[in-house]
């Protein structure tokens, strides 16, 4: 199991502020999501994908 796979990591993920509210949105999948949620389509982050490697883990 990947600690790293979670919407949080994702190039996809796009933070939209609402009022006081902060909601997360997939713009690939095209709807709000969470940044714990985990989706085949994840792609990970630059800084990501150097942790990854630094720990010897696959992205």
């Amino acid at each position: 199991m990947n600690p790293y796979h979670c919407c949080a990591t994702c190039i996809h993920i796009q933070g939209v502020k609402k009022e006081q509210k902060t909601s997360y949105y997939c713009s690939r999948l095209g709807y709000e999501t969470k940044t714990t949620y985990q989706f085949s389509c994840w792609e990970p982050k630059e800084e990501v994908r150097r942790l990854m490697k630094k720990r010897g883990m696959k992205p």
